[in-house]
């Protein structure tokens, strides 16, 4: 751990790093079996927008990177996906964060898309909008170990957000780090620094 918490706080004072986040689970609550089909559905996790707020100052980009296929099962459109996340990014925004941009897969599950996690192809689309996106100076935060493959496939530092310690263990290659939500993760990068 201690070799680890080097390598992160290196990153974080140095290295103009950038934090690739999923969505579901990490930014809102996650809606076991359903979907987040609108603004009403959207539920803030405690603590999150002032973390964005907090990752702001640290991070040259913030990026969401989210798998929607509630989209390809026709149960929500494309422009209702953007009401969401205009929404989102407004409230972010006047929290004093910054979310950089918002890259989603509609795809299903079962078509294997490379654009859905935990296939890479949404981060490459990252760095060919922002060049300067190292993906070894960057850092992965999701609530699944499908999110922690896209991390480990780009070379990045995979952050867990789950209660479930056990889940780790099942795939210990995958997570460097594990916190029970976000504003945790975040209390611990400020814990680095002093």
């Amino acid at each position: 751990m201690i070799y680890k918490d080097q390598i992160l706080r290196n990153l974080i004072n140095n290295q103009n790093p950038t934090l690739f986040l999923d969505r579901d689970g990490v930014i809102n609550k996650r809606i076991i079996d359903q979907y987040v089909l609108n603004t009403n559905d959207f539920q803030w996790i405690e603590g999150v927008k002032e973390s964005i707020r907090f990752f702001s100052s640290i991070f040259e980009f913030i990026i969401v990177v989210t798998n929607q296929q509630g989209i390809g099962k026709g149960l929500m459109t494309e422009d209702d996906l953007e009401k969401i996340h205009k929404q989102m990014i407004l409230d972010i925004k006047q929290s004093g964060g910054k979310i950089d941009k918002i890259y989603y897969c509609p795809d299903l599950k079962e078509t294997n898309s490379f654009f859905r996690k935990p296939q890479p192809g949404m981060g490459l689309k990252a760095k060919k909008d922002f060049p300067s996106i190292h993906f070894k100076k960057s850092v992965m935060v999701g609530d699944t170990l499908s999110d922690m493959q896209f991390g480990k496939k780009l070379n990045m530092i995979a952050v867990l957000i789950n209660q479930d310690i056990k889940l780790p263990r099942q795939a210990p290659h995958l997570v460097d780090y594990r916190f029970d939500l976000l504003r945790h993760f975040a209390n611990y990068v400020k814990g680095l620094n002093d």
